[in-house]
């Protein structure tokens, strides 16, 4: 075991070659880096996967033994800054090295073929496989100043995923958007870092923990200073994990592809940002007022996030909104203390929400054989619906990550979101009714992403050569007539584009394939996929590539079973389970007797209550947006819901209210518009103008007025030097008198003074 811990530190650098001979290659050796490129993805995974062995065998060695390992060097050492760099193995490394790994290696195998037609797939691979490395460096060190520097690295790495396409305006925007939020939160931890160290002398861990709360008890240092140091280092986990008010870079960073979309989701970015809160949490936990900021935080997050997400068409901002709602889930856990419950929140919802990513992404991949290669349109779930025949392997996936997602029994997320909800009656029955209420909007808005995209028909509109419509469908939409005209609008003109241009199988295929105008039947084959040497022939929408869907049934076993982890056993009159196990060994003394007693009548009494509220959400969605035919087809099904609210115009307004709220992101980007981005700009056009007018022109104004003068003068003199010393002593005498007069006044004053 010694053995195998003193080598830990060789964990993060494993997956480091990659992307470092890529780059040389691309560099010194371009053409033939670029030739065998395909080959890159294997050692790509096959580096991961050893790391994925490597941490399965430290997490089964402290679960039998119980242990916690730390080994530092010193880096500089003088008498006032020591500096040292280390490795830290507990349970929360192990935690999340398995996650990061088991994410990291499905998305890679998802990307292989996801990204084969891309020009930048070596680029992709090393910024993946880069990004792999921060986060496993982040999670195993073992002091602050090391944990901020792959924080940063992190950051980087995403930044140039979520930009990946930057030729496109909208995703350098959106990277820009990201980099510039996580700032914020990144200076602010940085700060708190510095004055944690002011305090306690120490970055490690152990020392820090231990000095700061004998500090704390002991009433030797300034509360109000060590609660803002708190708040600081609070601040960077805010922004990192997309909590409110700092959440506004998570749905925009939908613009880079969908494995990254998955793995920032899952197991990386957002991830760190929930793993520095539980990190800390001994020293949270002595400050009561951030404890309670945590779990408010957490709760308005939960809510926001859930409401923004109900109007979405784009299926990945949906997903998105969902992910930032779960975090909060999360957050509220810790601030509550509930360490168990968060970690087991952040394992389940990790593997739920990267099946459903790399689902949505197959579900893209489907309609872009249809619209071609545009995100506006390919993932627009208004045009979507009647994938299940298509897609039926996706359609399954896609369910058991929906049903976990709103906590169904007995899927993943059902665990570890029902312990969060036991627990949050316990802390506050505010904070558990809208968390209770917010389940119920998780099945809501997930189920209806499911139906808009598998029930019903594909609603799209194409026309034979005689111009007569085929079979169509609308989905009955939630917000009344008028938005279904808008849609029938946008579907009747994208008919048209489609059908006057040629189609481009844009993912696999360079080559151009020609509709044929006088097709009759929608589900023709059209276009043919090269994959592993040989010619297949698709049928329109298709399922995805074999590689694409291993992926997805490998996290759809995870999603069902890895919820397991957490259930409680008896063992010699007490009840435990694997993840209070994995638990004990910890360097947070809090949790080091984590167990985890259950009283299984009262447990499946709240889960009832639970799951109760979340069919309740699933039958709302369906009652809105199931399928309905023929003569139901433009019935507005809300009128009927809403029938007890007499005044129609009443009514409006209230659906209005709740479109406009959600679709434009609960008005937080436009607030963040106009009172920051736009008052910048007003602050920096008033200080250029304070510049440029009164700082240039007065010394501009000096130039100016020297040379007139001197102009004016050039014209006076009469070239006599006589007469220039004239001048020149009448000038001395005045000079001299003014000062004589300043000193007889200063004499005079003086001796009055003394009399």
């Amino acid at each position: 075991m010694e053995y195998t811990f003193q080598y830990s530190w060789i964990i993060p650098f494993i997956p480091l070659p990659v992307p470092m001979v890529i780059g040389v290659g691309l560099l010194l050796f371009p053409t033939a880096t670029k030739d065998i490129r395909r080959m890159w993805a294997f050692p790509s995974v096959l580096l991961l996967s050893i790391v994925m062995l490597f941490s399965v065998n430290l997490s089964i060695q402290q679960i039998n033994q119980s242990s916690t390992y730390q080994y530092v060097w010193s880096w500089t050492i003088n008498n006032d800054l020591s500096l040292e760099f280390g490795y830290l193995i507990d349970s929360l490394t192990s935690i999340m090295l398995i996650l990061i790994t088991t994410v990291g290696i499905l998305v890679l195998i998802y990307s292989d073929n996801y990204m084969s037609h891309d020009q930048g797939y070596l680029r992709f691979f090393a910024y993946m496989s880069f990004f792999n490395t921060s986060m496993l460096g982040l999670v195993t060190s073992s002091n602050l100043i090391q944990i901020y520097i792959f924080w940063e690295l992190v950051g980087m790495c995403s930044y140039l995923l979520i930009g990946f396409w930057f030729t496109r305006p909208i995703a350098a925007n959106a990277c820009q958007k990201a980099f510039v939020t996580n700032r914020v939160g990144d200076f602010g931890l940085l700060l708190g870092i510095l004055g944690l160290y002011w305090i306690t002398g120490s970055f490690e861990f152990r020392d820090l923990f231990e000095i700061f709360n004998n500090l704390v008890y002991n009433n030797k240092v300034n509360p109000l200073f060590v609660t803002l140091c708190a708040f600081l280092l609070f601040a960077g986990s805010v922004a990192k994990s997309a909590q409110f008010p700092l959440h506004v870079w998570l749905p925009d960073a939908m613009e880079g592809p969908t494995p990254i979309s998955a793995l920032i989701h899952a197991a990386t970015m957002v991830a760190a940002g929930i793993f520095l809160v539980a990190r800390l949490l001994p020293l949270f936990i002595v400050i009561p007022y951030i404890m309670k900021l945590i779990a408010l935080v957490g709760i308005i997050t939960v809510l926001l996030g859930a409401t923004l997400a109900l109007a979405q068409k784009d299926i990945k901002r949906g997903l998105a909104y969902s992910t930032m709602s779960q975090l909060g889930y999360m957050m509220l856990a810790l601030g509550m203390g509930s360490y168990r419950a968060a970690l087991f929140h952040l394992i389940t919802h990790a593997y739920s929400k990267a099946l459903l990513f790399l689902g949505s992404g197959s579900i893209i991949h489907s309609m872009e054989a249809i619209v071609g290669y545009s995100p506006e349109k390919s993932q627009n779930m208004v045009l979507m619906g009647g994938l299940t025949k298509h897609v039926p392997i996706t359609k399954t996936a896609f369910l058991v990550g929906t049903l976990s997602l709103c906590g169904i029994p007995p899927f993943a997320c059902f665990w570890s979101k029902d312990e969060i909800l036991n627990d949050s009656w316990l802390y506050s029955p505010i904070f558990a009714i809208i968390a209770c209420s917010t389940a119920g909007l998780t099945a809501f808005y997930m189920f209806r992403i499911y139906l808009l995209i598998f029930e019903g028909h594909l609603n799209l509109h194409f026309k034979d050569y005689n111009g007569k419509k085929d079979s169509s469908f609308y989905s009955i939409s939630l917000w009344g007539k008028e938005e279904q005209k808008m849609i029938k609008k946008q579907i009747y003109l994208l008919a048209l584009l489609t059908m006057n241009k040629n189609e481009r199988a844009s993912f696999f295929s360079k080559k151009i394939h020609q509709l044929d105008r006088n097709v009759k039947n929608k589900t023709r084959p059209f276009i043919t996929i090269t994959r592993f040497g040989t010619n297949n022939t698709f049928s329109y929408p298709h399922e995805s590539d074999n590689t694409m869907l291993f992926s997805m049934l490998v996290l759809v076993l995870f999603t069902l079973f890895v919820g397991s982890i957490g259930i409680s056993f008896n063992k010699e009159g007490v009840d435990l389970d694997i993840l209070s196990k994995l638990l004990i060994p910890s360097i947070n003394p809090l949790h080091q007797n984590s167990t985890n007693s259950v009283d299984w009548y009262e447990f499946w009494t709240n889960a009832i209550f639970s799951v109760s509220i979340a069919f309740f959400g699933i039958f709302i969605a369906s009652f809105l947006y199931k399928p309905v035919y023929s003569s139901l087809q433009n019935w507005n099904l809300l009128n009927l819901f809403t029938k007890r609210v007499p005044n129609k115009i009443l009514r409006e307004k209230i659906i209005n209210v709740i479109y406009n709220w959600s679709y434009n992101r609960g008005y937080i980007d436009g607030f963040y518009g106009i009172a920051l981005t736009e008052n910048i700009r007003r602050l920096a056009g008033l200080n250029h103008f304070f510049d440029r007018r009164l700082i240039d022109g007065i010394t501009n104004g000096v130039g100016i007025t020297s040379f007139f003068v001197g102009e004016g003068i050039k014209y006076v003199g009469g070239g006599r030097i006589s007469s220039y010393l004239l001048l020149f002593l009448f000038y001395v005498l005045i000079f001299l008198l003014i000062y004589y007069f300043f000193f007889f006044f200063f004499f005079l004053k003086l001796f009055f003074f003394r009399t």
